[in-house]
């Protein structure tokens, strides 16, 4: 198509229309007036102008308004185009999902010989950014260079985060280590980068050295450590960058809140909900969701109803997350009728709402339910089950003893089996004593996933309990020549904001004499009530009494010890901990529960468990 071009008007009559062009642009709102304009513009001649062209462009390249395609019309019509031109319709395309377009734009813009300025490359390195296109970011940084942008705050920033977070950590460093000027924004590029490369200890030294820090500097920190799984430390920052007096954003509550959930820490949790309250903080869709998932995971369902229910748009992710919640809880029912009042309310389910569904199915054995659901993901919904679902199915089948139609599912299903896949069916046979069928896939897990302690575990606890003991030490012998450790059990116990862990046997917390005294005085109790310890799962080969010394020593045992010491009568025990509830442990909490009119809650690897008065929440079947 060829350029627009029109002889301009009188010079009175131009101005006058450039004043009134721009005072339309300026109170434009819809790309439908932005037409109008562009056709005002055409028909007074003020195509050849480039003040209200550029801003005509710039409105039509603008992420909330702007047409990307119109704007590549109106930038290809143009005759005479500036640097700001370029500029624009480069930073419409770094911003969309065709950010390659902006590298060939610039290839163009290079063979037009339009010149450079500051801002020409930052739009590109956004573009870079958004592919992880190394190669182009190398060959932009020749440019920047050789064009004497090198000494550019904003072009060298640019750079240094392209480089930070596309893998490059290290060419970041010496980019950094080369700045003639460093701003705030040079060293949260680094901190950044450095927290996800996964080396959260330079990341570390690099917070501790910054001059200054800003909101950005504590959340990237705060982020970080939650990435890297060192939650703990992430609430420790979010503390401290309380009484340094800043004020967090939206990522870092979010981070916080993240935290919390996964050390079960409520009464922080709290704190932060009441800080949003109290600060008068939107409570967003994603921070609403983040805030029910805190509740849920720290067994508070109640108050993640209550967060769920004052959500101005309760979309798919929070309707999911209080379905999750039931879940876990081992509520199976409540999560189908939440299910239905999603749909009810319009929302249709995702993939990530199926296995929250499913998982619902499984806990609560509601097998008809569970299989009825999977046919409609794709008869219903039209979705195709992942390997996550075909894992709940195993599960749910499992669990309910039916190991045959579950080992079918899995030499039916379309997608190879995962480790996961046949971790479930294991600890079916497990759980049901299938201990032949147990022993075959107990083989094919440790070929699948040789670097995972519990796997060994697994297979020679199946060989204990048949008897075969020399198995199970060959078994044990194979995981100590491949260099395979264990997961240690670890419970956490959360009082007065202060997270204390417990490891299996582990007598390291400064009160251990005191929580070993509370321990004889529960185990003199247990055994009024005719409690005999359950040390058939054991794999170790040891005798009766050292069997039972070591199932004392089990870490949500201590974690239960240390919380009747250190919390008032009456008041509900919370223990968080990383792996299943062994039977013992399960038969001994329901006692205590009892003896010491306590509610226990117990949230382990899949589930939450509530003792109270003997009972499980669970009904055993877990």
């Amino acid at each position: 198509m060829a350029p627009i071009l029109l002889n301009p008007p009188n010079q009175l009559s131009l101005e006058s229309n450039v004043a009134q062009t721009l005072s339309l642009l300026e109170k434009c709102t819809k790309m439908m007036e932005l037409k109008q304009i562009h056709a005002h513009i055409y028909k007074t001649g003020l195509i050849i102008d480039p003040i209200p062209v550029s801003r005509l462009l710039a409105f039509s390249t603008s992420p909330g308004f702007g047409n990307l395609t119109y704007a590549r019309k109106v930038f290809d019509r143009i005759s005479k185009r500036n640097t700001f031109m370029w500029n624009t319709i480069i930073r419409g395309y770094s911003n969309s999902n065709e950010p390659e377009e902006a590298l060939l734009l610039y290839h163009q813009m290079l063979c037009h010989s339009v010149p450079h300025n500051a801002y020409t490359f930052p739009f590109l390195l956004k573009a870079c950014s958004r592919m992880s296109a190394l190669e182009e970011t190398q060959q932009i940084h020749a440019h920047i260079i050789k064009t004497g942008f090198g000494l550019d705050i904003y072009a060298t920033n640019s750079l240094l985060h392209v480089y930070a977070i596309s893998g490059s950590i290290k060419s970041a460093h010496l980019l950094f280590n080369r700045l003639p000027q460093r701003d705030i924004v040079s060293w949260n590029s680094m901190i950044d980068g450095y927290t996800k490369s996964g080396d959260i200890e330079m990341a570390c030294k690099f917070f501790s050295d910054m001059p200054v820090k800003n909101v950005i500097s504590w959340t990237a920190m705060i982020s970080g450590f939650v990435g890297a799984n060192l939650n703990k430390e992430a609430l420790k920052l979010f503390h401290e960058m309380q009484v340094a007096s800043i004020k967090p954003d939206n990522v870092a509550l979010v981070s916080s809140l993240s935290a919390c959930a996964r050390l079960g820490s409520l009464d922080q949790g709290r704190w932060i909900h009441t800080y949003i309250d109290k600060n008068g903080i939107e409570i967003d869709p994603i921070l609403g969701c983040v805030l029910i998932d805190m509740y849920v995971k720290c067994g508070d369902m109640e108050e993640a109803l209550k967060v769920f229910r004052k959500l101005e748009k309760k979309g798919i992710s929070a309707w999911t997350a209080i379905i999750n919640g039931f879940a876990i809880h081992g509520q199976g029912q409540e999560a189908l009728d939440w299910f239905m009042q999603m749909q009810e309310a319009g929302i249709k389910p995702n993939l990530i709402t199926f296995t929250a569904i499913l998982t619902a199915c499984s806990h609560a054995g509601l097998v008809d339910e569970g299989k009825s659901l999977f046919e409609s993901m794709m008869t219903v919904y039209k979705l195709n089950p992942t390997i996550e679902h075909y894992g709940c199915m195993v599960d749910l089948l499992g669990r309910a003893g039916l190991l045959v139609e579950a080992k079918e599912l899995i030499e039916k299903m379309p997608l190879k089996p995962n480790a996961a896949i046949w971790g479930a069916l294991l600890n079916a046979c497990r759980i049901h004593r299938h201990l032949e069928l147990g022993k075959q896939i107990g083989k094919i897990l440790i070929e699948v996933d040789p670097a995972h302690g519990g796997r060994y575990i697994h297979l020679a606890s199946l060989h204990a309990a048949a008897g075969e003991w020399d198995q199970a030490v060959e078994v044990r012998s194979q995981m100590k020549h491949q260099g395979v450790s264990k997961l240690p059990g670890c419970s956490a116990i959360s009082l007065n904001g202060i997270v204390h862990e417990f490891l299996a046997g582990d007598g390291s917390h400064p009160q251990m004499d005191e929580i070993n005294h509370m321990w004889n005085q529960i185990a003199d109790k247990l055994e009024q009530e005719g409690y005999k310890p359950a040390t058939g799962d054991l794999l170790l080969d040891l005798d009766d009494e050292e069997k039972e010394r070591a199932i004392q020593q089990h870490s949500e045992k201590l974690a239960i010890a240390f919380g009747l010491i250190r919390t008032k009568p009456e008041t509900t025990i919370r223990i968080f901990k990383n792996l299943r509830v062994c039977e013992d442990c399960h038969t001994v909490t329901k006692l205590i529960s009892k003896i010491y009119a306590r509610d226990i809650v117990v949230r382990d690897r899949t589930r939450f468990h509530l003792f109270k008065e003997g009972k499980c929440s669970c009904g055993d079947y877990w």
